[in-house]
C-alpha cells in the first residue's frame, strides 16, 4: 500500500511543510479581528468547494486512474476516502480557529490554500497526459480560485513574525 500512497505523500507532504512554515513564521494581531473574519469565510468557501472536488474524484476513480497513469498499485479507495474526510473534518473545526488565530487552525487553512492551487494545476495537467477528462478535472479551477482568494486572506489577516 506504501507504494500507492507516494504521490501523495510526496506532493502533500510538501503542501505540509510550506503549510507549517507558513503558520509557525507569520502571526496574526489581536487586532485583525475582521480580517481572520474574512479567512474564515474564505475558508468556509474553499471547504465547501473541495468538498465537491473530493466528491468528484471518488466518484470518478481517482485513485484508480492515478495509479493507472503513473503505473503505481492503486491507493485503496476506501483509505482516499477517509484521508478526505478526515481533513474535511480538520478544515471544519479550523474555521472557529482561524478567527481566534490558533495556530493549528492557520496550518490546515495554509494546507487546503496550497493543496487547493496544488489541484488546479495538476488535474489539468493530468488530463492532457491522459489525453482526456481526469478525475477531479471539472471542480479543480473552482477549488484553485477559492484557494486562491484563501491564501489572500490569509496573508492579509497574518503578518510575518520580525
Amino acid at each position: 500500500m506504501l507504494l500507492s500512497l507516494l504521490p501523495s505523500i510526496v506532493v502533500l507532504g510538501l503542501a505540509a511543510t510550506a503549510a507549517i512554515a507558513l503558520a509557525l513564521t507569520r502571526t496574526s494581531q489581536t487586532e485583525h479581528t475582521a480580517q481572520r473574519r474574512e479567512a474564515a469565510n474564505a475558508l468556509a468557501l474553499a471547504l465547501i468547494l473541495q468538498g465537491i472536488h473530493f466528491a468528484e474524484e471518488a466518484l470518478t476513480g481517482f485513485p484508480e486512474r492515478l495509479a493507472q497513469l503513473l503505473d503505481l498499485p492503486a491507493m485503496p479507495m476506501s483509505f482516499f476516502v477517509v484521508f478526505n474526510v478526515t481533513w474535511l473534518g480538520i478544515w471544519v473545526v479550523s474555521i472557529p480557529g482561524i478567527r481566534s488565530a490558533h495556530t493549528g487552525a492557520f496550518f490546515a487553512a495554509w494546507f487546503l490554500a496550497i493543496a487547493g492551487i496544488i489541484n488546479g494545476v495538476a488535474h489539468p495537467l493530468l488530463a492532457v497526459a491522459s489525453g482526456g477528462y481526469f478525475p477531479g478535472l471539472v471542480s479543480s479551477p473552482f477549488i484553485a480560485v477559492a484557494a486562491i482568494w484563501l491564501w489572500q486572506r490569509l496573508s492579509r489577516a497574518t503578518l510575518s513574525r520580525s
